[in-house]
């Protein structure tokens, strides 16, 4: 099978080149100009990715239609807030046989959608049986630098997710397969807020053990969203849930804890994302799991934390301060 990446950032980058590894065919569309033709010269993209060289099964494009034209499987590894608007702009070009695999971790603002149901408001109704997800502890540099891992495919039609699993594994790049969408979606999108949560105690200098209750109650909470639309328990102990939870949440690498992490020592959100150069998807995922435990009265006290500190201004000690001194409870 022929495959297409869509989105050049350093996800959508490691994964193009992780798959011309293995020898297949890829197209990787790169959506800024200036990195598309600084890629075609050096064959290595320099601003998301840099050190990595394409391998010659990788070709790079930067218009759509022909990047999707003749693809069997296109992942897409574009940010949550992009994605309606990317999936328009694929629609014309889709065929009735390809699969779609949804690389994004988030969940859309206004509607409160995780990806592949904003996939199914964009695409035919038929396309269910052709969407997975894969999420899971991924960092895009390790995966590009060959650094063992493990992830998981998601999709309501088993033999879909077992197509992909074969795709895309080998001896570093390890892929389990699960039917449950709804809860890799939402485990993959609250772990950047845990995560955010657990940057600006890091921030603060709070230690490890401010660092194990954040994740641990985190986690409770991530569970206790995906209960109330039907996920399965187990997958919140898997590698969508717990394992990338903790990656996310203690991994130098990640962005959503270099958020906290520049929180927690003063600065302003503002500065904090005019510096960045990549877009950490726990700012807007925040505002979508505020509305969404509001909207289903669902429990979320981290969450709702972070989301006070981002966008009320709210004195991360204070916020601390709240959580430690809430109403005792069993566990």
């Amino acid at each position: 099978m022929k495959a297409c990446v869509v989105g050049g950032g350093s996800w959508g980058s490691a994964f193009a080149l992780h798959l011309g590894r293995l020898n297949r065919s890829t197209n990787l569309w790169i959506r800024e100009r200036d990195v598309y033709e600084e890629t075609i010269h050096y064959r290595e993209n320099r601003t998301f990715l840099p050190g990595e060289i394409f391998p010659a099964s990788v070709y790079f494009f930067n218009n759509l239609e022909e990047a999707l034209n003749d693809t069997d499987v296109i992942f897409i590894a574009v940010p949550s807030k992009f994605c309606r608007s990317m999936y328009k702009q694929m629609a014309p070009f889709l065929t009735s046989k390809q699969i779609l695999v949804s690389l994004t971790k988030g969940i859309e603002k206004d509607s409160l959608k995780r990806m592949t149901e904003v996939m199914l408001d964009v695409f035919p109704s038929n396309t269910e049986k052709r969407i997975a997800v894969l999420h899971g502890p991924s960092f895009a540099v390790e995966v590009a630098q060959c650094h063992p891992t493990a992830v998981v495919v998601a999709s309501t039609n088993s033999l879909l997710a077992k197509k992909v699993q074969r795709f895309v594994s080998n001896v570093y790049f390890r892929v389990y397969t699960t039917s449950d969408v709804i809860g890799v979606e939402l485990a993959g999108a609250v772990k950047n807020v845990i995560a955010i949560a657990t940057g600006i105690s890091d921030g603060i200098e709070f230690g490890n053990n401010s660092r194990a209750a954040l994740i641990t109650r985190g986690l409770v909470e991530m569970a206790r969203l995906g209960k109330k639309f039907g996920a399965k328990k187990k997958t919140f102990s898997g590698l969508a849930g717990v394992g990338d939870l903790v990656l996310t949440c203690t991994g130098l690498l990640s962005r959503n804890h270099y958020v906290g992490y520049e929180l927690g020592k003063g600065k302003s959100l503002d500065k904090i994302i005019s510096s960045m150069k990549m877009i950490a998807e726990g700012i807007t995922t925040t505002l979508s799991v505020h509305q969404l435990a509001k909207q289903e009265k669902v429990e979320m006290p981290i969450c709702e934390q972070v989301y006070d500190i981002l966008y009320k201004n709210k004195e991360p000690k204070q916020a601390l301060q709240y959580l430690m001194s809430r109403k005792l409870k069993n566990e």
